[in-house]
C-alpha cells in the first residue's frame, strides 16, 4: 500500500475517485495475476493496492514457528512484463483513477466491470468512492 514515488504537485489534496472490488471469494495467485494484467492495459488508472490473507515468508506462530512457509500460491507473478512477488491471497483491490470527468469515469468502470466479470469466478462486490486517505491527517503530525 505504499508507493514508491511521491504524488505529482497537481494530485496533492485531491480526491480523485478509487473503485473499491471485494471478491466473495480469496483469489488463486493465477487469477490474480491474469486480473491485474487484464487491468493493467486500462487508461487513467494511477494505482492499484491489493489487500487479503497474508501469506508470510516465514511460520511466525504455533508449531511450525521459525519454519519457511512452503504455499503454493507465495509465488511470483508476471504483470506488465514485470515479477511481482505474490505475499497475500487476494481478496480486495482498490483502483485509483486520474479522472476528471464523468464521461470518462463511467467509461473506465464499464471496462474494470467487464475485465472483473471475466476473471472473477464466483463474484464480487464494486463501489466507487474515497477509501484511502490523499493528504495528512491529525495521525501524520503525532506520530511524526
Amino acid at each position: 500500500m505504499t508507493a514508491s514515488t511521491k504524488p505529482t504537485a497537481e494530485y496533492a489534496g485531491k480526491p480523485l475517485p478509487e473503485v473499491q472490488i471485494i471478491t466473495n471469494r480469496l483469489l488463486s495467485a493465477d487469477t490474480t495475476e491474469k486480473l491485474l494484467n487484464a487491468l493493467d492495459v486500462i487508461p487513467d488508472i494511477r494505482q492499484i493496492n491489493m489487500t487479503g490473507e497474508s501469506l508470510p515468508k516465514i511460520i511466525g506462530n504455533g508449531p511450525g514457528k521459525g519454519l519457511e512457509n512452503n504455499h503454493s500460491e507465495r509465488k511470483i507473478i508476471h504483470v506488465g512484463g514485470k515479477e511481482v512477488e505474490l505475499r497475500y491471497l487476494v481478496g480486495g483491490f482498490y483502483i485509483e483513477l486520474e479522472v476528471d470527468d464523468e464521461e470518462v469515469l463511467d467509461a473506465r468502470l464499464d471496462q474494470i466491470k467487464a475485465a472483473c466479470n471475466e476473471h472473477i469466478e464466483h463474484g464480487y462486490t464494486m463501489q466507487v468512492g474515497r477509501y484511502s486517505k490523499y493528504r495528512p491527517t491529525l495521525h501524520d503530525y503525532r506520530s511524526a
